[in-house]
């Protein structure tokens, strides 16, 4: 039988303290314990049913955890306060002074702030090459690697790496490899593929709702255990941990992610086919022609579809504004950073999410100005919604002067994901 991630996670039965169908919300910081020499052991290794402090474990977070190992076939998982915050929790607990990552070029821009700007003053140095060609990623491993990092379709090119060769690399020089799954959640299971660790933004696809930040790391009981541990594990040092409220609130709207991830990618591929019957310049995984195309296809766990996320290259960075603009008005979506809400969002990534690659390395991987990166939403009426897409796109003239300048509040948002 094919693995299914969705029976996997509806198969889970939680019980709350009184016999509810959703598990009870434990609204603790600390827990108490009959005997000492209890507390004392449970600072020594974690104990099952046994709880210390909410910054280690918190009985909620275990619900979503272990939902969010189901699904992407891991052993373990522990649930983070952001998606960042499992990004670097996972690369600084694999790496530490001296050592190397090897990193896709193209990734979200604060994943590469964090790897060019931060890691090296904990000593740890970033080869950025292109993941979809393998031999560019084997000539950068050196004895000092530890780490092979990529996004199982980048963000925002939407470019799909062919994990299964990435992890047989990996496994052949004893390394650790790291995918960050946020945009094919579903779709795609790396550690089905060979991955040792799955991280997801749960901020996206996977909450749904745009009403909070949140992620997650997927990995061996052994990986997990080291994150918590009390005295060098990244996750218990750091401290991100996530609120309760919030892990149940994800939990309820994980359930549905399968409906809306078909969804998402039903509406996604309509879009794509239409806006390139008409000669429009989209990407789209989904489309034959589309780079990856046959990767993504040879991957992917079948029924999901192909994602939500599309590029339109609008040429230049006024077009790119002003069809947003004229989008937002149409009440398309809304012009915002971020993916996976219910509604379609759209933003030039250029300028916002990869505004921290430098202008020269985004030209070169073809980041280009004019990239307008639309996550389509879950619309009942999607021809109706690319008609007027189409219609704004036409639309669009050169600008003969810069658009407005958003609201202060707006270029603050934009600093987020």
């Amino acid at each position: 039988m094919k693995f299914n991630p969705a029976q996997n996670i509806q198969n889970l039965q939680y019980f709350g303290e009184f016999g509810g169908v959703n598990p009870s919300i434990e609204d603790s910081s600390t827990y108490t314990f009959l005997k000492a020499a209890k507390m004392e052991e449970v600072f020594e290794k974690e104990v099952e049913g046994c709880y210390l402090y909410s910054r280690h474990w918190n009985p909620t977070n275990r619900y979503l955890s272990q939902a969010l190992a189901k699904m992407e076939n891991t052993e373990s998982a522990v649930v983070t306060s952001s998606g960042m915050a499992a990004i670097t929790s996972t690369l600084l607990q694999l790496s530490s002074h001296g050592d190397e990552i090897v990193s896709s070029r193209v990734i979200y821009g604060g994943t590469y702030a964090f790897l060019k700007n931060i890691a090296p003053r904990f000593g740890i140095r970033t080869h950025f090459v292109d993941f979809t060609k393998i031999e560019e990623v084997e000539r950068a491993i050196t004895p000092f690697t530890r780490v092979l990092y990529c996004e199982s379709v980048s963000n925002p090119l939407l470019e799909v790496v062919d994990l299964r060769k990435v992890a047989e690399l990996s496994k052949r020089h004893g390394l650790k490899f790291v995918v960050d799954n946020t945009f094919t959640p579903m779709i795609l299971s790396p550690a089905n593929l060979g991955a040792d660790v799955v991280i997801h933004s749960l901020t996206k696809f996977i909450n749904g709702t745009s009403d909070t930040v949140a992620g997650v790391i997927c990995g061996t009981n052994d990986f997990i255990h080291s994150l918590s541990d009390v005295t060098k594990g990244m996750i218990m040092l750091l401290g991100p941990v996530m609120d309760s409220h919030r892990a149940a609130s994800i939990l309820k709207n994980l359930h549905s992610l399968h409906l809306r991830m078909v969804q998402h990618s039903r509406n996604a591929l309509f879009v794509a086919e239409r806006l390139s019957a008409e000669g429009y310049d989209v990407r789209y995984p989904g489309l034959p022609s589309a780079p990856g195309h046959s990767v993504l296809k040879k991957l992917m766990n079948p029924g999901f579809g192909f994602g939500g996320m599309l590029l339109l290259n609008m040429g230049t960075r006024l077009r790119a504004y002003s069809v947003m603009e004229k989008m937002q008005q149409a009440n398309i979506g809304y012009l915002a950073v971020s993916l996976g809400f219910y509604k379609t969002l759209f933003s030039a990534p250029g300028s916002s999410t990869s505004s921290e690659i430098p202008d020269d390395e985004r030209e070169s991987m073809g980041l280009t100005d004019g990239l307008v990166r639309i996550s389509i939403g879950l619309d009942a009426n999607i021809a109706d919604t690319v008609e007027k897409m189409l219609t704004c796109i036409r639309e669009v003239e050169e600008p003969t002067e810069a658009p407005s300048r958003p609201e202060p509040s707006l270029i603050a948002n934009a600093l987020l994901h």
